[in-house]
């Protein structure tokens, strides 16, 4: 007879208001998909992440996300096995001297950011981050690693944290955040430590009129789906390892359930890659004109407007406008124009947040007058139709299942 596994009842503290936790508690779900493991799991009915009690939780292990000061204090009274997730850290005395960690590498996640920058022609370079406190030691840890980098390559790189956000304080923010945008040189190059601090920014830019990416270059972390759909510049963003540190986490505990001694492994997980948009695709300076109409064009291409309307903004005629993109660029604003929604376009076909759109929905999205005029773009530009280029890109970014990292135990 076929012994049935024993089920373990296991508490996940995270918040899943935050895209971070939700791709953790993605990952441990992968992980349990693919295993044996059948564990009953414990979360709060809205993912949010209560405490209290939690030493006399009944139940067989944790994970819990250790960026919270107030789950490590809580955790620390607890007899359960606990694997813990979080940031990592320059200095080792900072991580938990007696619990597994998996933690985000917020080195690396700072340098890819850096690296595409620098690819990107940049040379000069500031850090948008968060107000010290315990609960943002993270973007701290990401300021470090900003700092390594500058001094590494012996540049002077700018930090600015601004204030938390508030309904009664977010004029003042923005006009704060305006206020530093205007006295940095450009054009420059901008690491947000998180997607919301980037599209904060993002908006700043926008209202100063400061044109992204010509004069701001604008990078986050996360990849956070929201922070896109609420960006008139699409935003881009370096893609945590998150859900990977889902499943090594749920990989450590089942390991800790099975008698696995584990005391003090730690691993460090890189981030899976960057998704390049156009807040960050710099190129050469160009004529203010031209500078001024991609400025326009970036935030209102896929709203179906016109070269005589980018005329009118930028304040030429459209013969003139015309002969400065055949110089500058070597094409006209229509081309543009149509390029912009085309790599909009592309974007959401190969994105799963937008999956169960409509190719229809997608065409009207992008301002293209129709779903025909849509797919003759794509086969003249691309060899394909919308929906072709839809399944390739699905076969290309479907994950391989792989084993967590496998530590070695104590």
């Amino acid at each position: 007879m076929t012994k049935i596994p024993a089920v373990h009842r296991i508490a996940l503290l995270f918040n899943g208001n935050k895209i971070f936790d939700r791709d953790i508690i993605a990952g441990i779900g992968e992980y349990l998909s693919s295993t044996r493991a059948s564990w009953d799991l414990f979360l709060e009915e809205d993912f949010r992440c209560r405490l209290q009690g939690i030493e006399r939780w009944q139940g067989h292990g944790i994970i819990a996300d250790f960026d919270d000061p107030a789950a490590c204090e809580a955790l620390s009274r607890v007899s359960l096995p606990v694997v813990a997730v979080g940031g990592s850290y320059a200095d080792d005395s900072d991580y938990p001297q007696d619990t597994p960690y998996v933690a985000t590498d917020n080195f690396k996640l700072v340098k890819l950011a850096y690296d595409h920058l620098i690819e990107a022609g940049l040379q000069r370079f500031a850090c948008f981050s968060l107000p010290q406190a315990a609960v943002n030691r993270w973007a701290q840890e990401r300021e470090k690693a900003f700092e390594k980098l500058m001094q590494r390559d012996g540049m002077e790189g700018e930090i600015y944290r601004g204030v938390g956000t508030s309904a009664p304080s977010w004029d003042t923010t923005v006009e704060q955040q305006i206020a530093w945008l205007h006295t940095l040189p450009k054009p420059i190059g901008i690491i947000a430590v998180s997607d919301a601090r980037a599209r904060q920014l993002l908006q700043a830019c926008l209202c100063a009129g400061i044109a992204v990416p010509e004069q701001v270059a604008l990078i986050g972390i996360d990849n956070d789906p929201l922070a896109r759909i609420l960006t008139r510049v699409p935003l881009s963003s370096v893609i945590q390892g998150t859900r990977e540190m889902g499943r090594t986490a749920a990989h450590l505990l089942h390991q800790m359930l099975h008698g696995g001694r584990l005391a003090g492994t730690r691993i460090l997980v890189p981030p899976a890659g960057i998704n390049v948009l156009a807040s960050s695709r710099h190129e050469a300076p160009s004529h203010p004109h031209v500078m001024q109409a991609m400025h326009f064009i970036r935030q209102y291409a896929c709203q179906g407007i016109k070269t005589e309307q980018v005329a009118d903004y930028v304040g030429v005629s459209r013969s003139s406008l015309e002969w400065y993109f055949r110089r500058e660029l070597g094409r006209s604003v229509h081309d543009e124009i149509l390029r912009f929604k085309l790599d909009v376009a592309k974007d959401m076909l190969q994105n799963q947040e937008h999956m169960q759109r409509s190719i229809a929905e997608i065409a009207v999205s992008c301002g293209f007058t129709s779903v025909q005029y849509m797919h003759a773009v794509f086969k003249r530009e691309l060899g394909c139709t919308p929906r072709e280029y839809q399944d390739s890109q699905d076969r290309q970014d479907r994950p391989v299942q792989n084993e967590p990292i496998q530590p070695t135990l104590n």
